[in-house]
């Protein structure tokens, strides 16, 4: 039986780095695309409860959920794949999604929806400089050589992948761990904000723009600004094991 790859991401259907993707891929076996029907970044690893999830069949083996792309695999996953996918990866995205972004990325939430149902996951994002042209190839064979990799040789249980192609040419493969932001802008107001103040409102928009990272010559925000491809291997279990030991001997009792 050939491999089953299940393909998603956060930037829609009908997104130029889910085609990529799902071309650079269709080597390796039968893949199935289950995708938001419409751009959900930034949506993290969000569900829709509470109302039905209508789904939408635009071409063979390919479909659009009105969810989130963690309803995506779930569904892709026990209902629309006809058996569970041997690997799930989400991308191509259209921007980087590196170090605490992780913490907000639909992309990211795609592969680890895949692992908490059991199977090997992988997201790959690319610099917003590269879209296009070149830049989709280089992304797409990253993928390519990374998903064979991981459907030859397997993934340690309850870990993705979280890779990240600089723009230009990359120089290589580095594997990575996740950068650190230093948060220094808050919220900034809206322009509306004086006159609707009045009545008891305000208007706040959570910028977008960059921000300062940590230095830590192993991140993958310093692997991707010297122009190499980040891979960083993430993990399910976010207990804090170290500290779990030290705050063992806190004397806690509701007596």
């Amino acid at each position: 039986m050939s491999h089953l790859i299940l393909v998603s991401n956060d930037d829609g259907i009908e997104a130029e780095g889910l085609a990529c993707l799902t071309r650079s891929l269709q080597g390796l076996g039968e893949v199935v695309v289950v995708a938001p029907a419409r751009n959900h970044s930034g949506a993290s690893h969000s569900l829709t409860l509470g109302r039905p999830l209508k789904v939408r069949r635009t071409a063979p083996g390919w479909f659009a959920v009105e969810g989130t792309p963690a309803d995506c695999v779930n569904l892709g996953f026990f209902r629309l794949s006809g058996r569970p996918p041997d690997l799930v990866v989400s991308g191509i995205n259209a921007g980087l999604n590196i170090g605490d972004d992780v913490a907000y990325s639909g992309t990211v939430a795609a592969a680890l929806e895949g692992a908490l149902l059991g199977r090997p996951g992988m997201a790959v994002s690319m610099d917003r400089a590269s879209l296009g042209g070149d830049g989709w190839t280089a992304a797409g064979e990253v993928a390519l050589l990374l998903a064979r990799k991981i459907l030859e040789r397997g993934l340690p249980e309850d870990t993705l992948l979280n890779v990240n192609v600089p723009s230009g040419e990359p120089r290589g493969i580095r594997w990575t761990r996740q950068g650190r932001r230093i948060p220094h802008r808050p919220p900034e107001m809206g322009a509306g904000t004086a006159a609707v103040a009045a009545i008891g409102e305000e208007e706040f928009w959570i910028s977008d723009l960059p921000l300062d990272w940590k230095n830590d010559p192993l991140s993958d925000y310093c692997a991707v600004s010297e122009g190499f491809i980040s891979v960083t291997p993430l993990h399910l279990d976010l207990t804090h094991h170290r500290v779990l030991e030290e705050l063992g001997g806190w004397q806690l009792s509701l007596e």
